[in-house]
C-alpha cells in the first residue's frame, strides 16, 4: 500500500517537543490527586468478574434525529451505565431483513462520545451509505484501555458494544475501527490486541507506541488531569512494564497482520504555524507514530501513512485525514 511521508528529521522534531516541555501541555490542569470514583472503578472491576460474560443491556433509545440514536448501555465490564451514540442507515427502519456493517468511531482525550458528531459532518457525509456508524464511550481520559484499577472499556468496545449491536440493530460481524488521539491508540490497540476483529484501523495523531520517549509522561498526565492517579491504568511504566508492552500498539503490532491500516501524524512545531499548544502535543506523538509504522514495515506488515508537516492536535487535521482514509475504510466494510 503507498506511503507519503515528510522528510523531516524525527530527531529535530523530539528535541523541539522535548523543548516546550510536556508540563505547559497540561499546566493546572494536572493533579496526581486520586478521584473519589477510582474506589468505584475497582468495585466495577470486581463486579464485571463477578457477572463472567454477561451481556451489555440498553435503555430504550433516544432519537436525536431521523438517524441518530442515544443508548444508554448497562455494562457488566464497566459496572455502569455508558453512552453510545448510533448513526442508522438511511432506510435502516423500512429495511428489517437487511444488515450493516459498523464503522465505529472512537473520541479522543479530555472529550465523548458526541465529538465525532459535534466536530464532523459524519451524519451528512453517511447519509445513503450502507453501514452503522458507532460511537462508543471511552471514559474521560478517551483511553479505551483494561484500566488495572477501574472499568473495562476495552471489552466495553470490542465485545459488549458488537454484541448489543448484532442482537438489537442487525450489526453484521464487519467491523472497522478509526479513532483520535487516544482513540487512534485504541483503534489500533484493539485491532492489534484482537487480531480479525476488525476488517480496517485507522489513526489520526494516535499514541502508538506508548513506551516511546516522552509518552508515559504524557499518558500520566492525560490521567492525571481527570483527578486519577495514573497507576490506576497500567501501574508504574517502569515497575509494571509488561503491562505497559501488552497494551502497546507497537509491542502488538504482528496481530496487525492482513489488516488494511491507516496512519497519520504531523510534525507540530517543526514546521508548525506557530500555534504553540497542539503543535507542541502532535510533536511528542511525532516519534511514536514513526516508531509504530516502523515496528510494521520490519513485520513487512502494509500501512498507509500520511506524515505532514506542521499541524495539530485538532479536529481540522482530524477531519482532513478521515477523509482520506475514507476509501480503505468503505472498502474493508463493503459500504456504498
Amino acid at each position: 500500500m503507498p506511503h507519503r511521508t515528510s522528510a523531516l528529521s524525527r530527531r529535530a522534531v523530539t528535541k523541539a517537543a522535548a523543548a516546550t516541555g510536556l508540563a505547559a501541555l497540561f499546566g493546572a490542569h494536572t493533579t496526581t490527586t486520586a478521584h473519589a470514583t477510582t474506589t468505584s472503578h475497582a468495585t466495577a472491576t470486581a463486579r464485571a468478574t463477578a457477572t463472567g460474560r454477561a451481556a451489555a443491556t440498553a435503555r430504550a433509545a433516544v432519537r436525536l434525529g431521523p438517524r441518530t440514536v442515544d443508548i444508554s448501555v448497562s455494562s457488566p465490564a464497566l459496572g455502569r451505565r455508558a453512552p453510545l451514540r448510533l448513526i442508522l442507515p438511511t432506510g435502516f427502519d423500512s429495511r428489517p431483513e437487511r444488515t450493516y456493517p459498523v464503522l465505529y468511531l472512537l473520541h479522543g482525550a479530555h472529550d465523548d462520545y458526541t465529538s465525532w458528531t459535534r466536530e464532523t459532518d459524519i451524519e451528512a457525509f453517511t447519509e445513503g451509505r450502507d453501514l452503522i456508524v458507532a460511537m462508543p464511550d471511552a471514559g474521560p481520559t478517551g483511553i479505551p484501555s483494561a484500566w488495572r484499577g477501574g472499568p473495562d472499556y476495552e471489552t466495553f468496545q470490542v465485545r459488549e458494544v458488537p454484541a448489543l449491536l448484532a442482537r438489537d440493530y442487525r450489526a453484521s460481524g464487519v467491523r472497522a475501527v478509526a479513532g483520535v488521539s487516544t482513540g487512534g491508540y485504541g483503534a489500533m490497540a484493539h485491532a492489534a490486541r484482537h487480531p480479525g476483529a476488525f476488517a480496517a484501523a485507522a489513526s489520526y495523531s494516535g499514541i502508538l507506541d506508548t513506551t516511546a520517549p516522552g509518552v508515559p509522561p504524557l499518558v500520566d498526565a492525560i490521567v492525571a488531569r481527570e483527578n486519577l492517579l495514573p497507576p490506576s491504568l497500567w501501574g508504574n511504566p517502569i515497575l509494571n512494564a509488561p503491562t505497559w508492552r501488552d497494551f502497546n500498539p507497537r509491542a502488538r503490532a504482528a496481530g496487525l497482520r492482513g489488516t488494511p491500516l491507516y496512519v497519520s501524524s504531523g510534525s507540530g512545531v517543526v514546521g508548525g504555524a506557530g500555534d504553540w499548544l497542539p503543535e507542541a502535543l502532535e510533536s511528542t506523538l511525532w516519534p511514536s507514530a514513526h516508531g509504530f509504522t516502523g515496528a510494521l514495515t520490519l513485520l513487512g506488515i502494509a500501512v498507509t501513512t500520511h506524515f505532514y508537516a506542521g499541524g495539530g492536535h485538532s479536529w481540522t487535521y482530524w477531519r482532513r485525514e478521515f477523509t482520506a482514509s475514507w476509501p480503505m475504510l468503505a472498502g474493508a466494510l463493503g459500504a456504498r
